[in-house]
């Protein structure tokens, strides 16, 4: 594998065949799994068995119990490897031609962390609201993440370029966003700009944004 990100189709692949929605690059998590009212899983993915990944690993196991590492060659000195992910209650996955076989699955380890009901609300939550998995886990973070937050503005931005400026109200219904009046008062991406109070045209810079990011007016 040349690239974290080239493991996470068949991660997804293997979590899919039972039966969970998976998305890729949730808050920070690699990949992530739910399915029905279960604990979310949490893969996280690396080229290579090494310290770094276990860490990511442990990090995760405050948000859930069921966290596994992914790797994409085979972890030298396997039997040392699979002790140290039973000690610390970490799945271990093994990713070579295109095909992702569990080695190990979590256990309760020794002692419990302690759970972040905050982060694992916030994890579920942009899993929830998130429109499809339009982003790799592993991608580079050099490469702006599909955030349910983004594809919000997007969807305001969409409307705007389609209609000319609207009130917030009718920008919020039409284009589904719920979080419009927020998203285009903090305006992070520069798209919106407030032309009368309570109305809102989309600028230069949100028309380049729906072209970098393929927007297609709706027929």
């Amino acid at each position: 594998m040349s690239l974290e990100s080239d493991l996470y189709a068949p991660v997804k692949a293997l979590l899919e065949g039972q039966g969970y929605s998976v998305k890729g690059e949730v808050r920070g998590c690699d990949v992530v799994a739910v399915r029905g009212v279960e604990p979310p899983i949490i893969v996280e993915l690396k080229r290579a068995f090494g310290i770094a990944v276990v860490l990511q690993g442990v990090s995760r196991l405050a948000i859930s119990d069921h966290v596994y590492l992914a790797v994409g060659a085979w972890p030298n000195n396997i039997r040392n490897v699979r002790k140290l992910c039973r000690r610390l209650g970490l799945g271990l996955i093994v990713v070579m031609k295109g095909r992702a076989d569990v080695l190990l699955d979590p256990a309760p380890p020794p002692v419990k962390p302690r759970k972040d009901k905050r982060r694992l609300g916030r994890l579920l939550g942009e899993h929830a609201r998130r429109v499809g998995d339009p982003t790799l886990g592993g991608s580079s973070t050099r490469v702006p993440l599909m955030t349910a937050y983004r594809q919000e503005a997007l969807r305001c931005a969409g409307f705007l370029a389609k209609n000319g400026p609207m009130k917030v109200a009718a920008i919020r219904l039409a284009a589904d966003a719920p979080k419009a009046a927020a998203i285009l008062s903090a305006d992070h991406y520069g798209w919106f700009e407030r032309t009368e109070r309570g109305i809102y045209a989309l600028t230069p810079k949100g028309r380049e944004g729906l072209q970098q990011h393929g927007w297609k007016e709706p027929s």
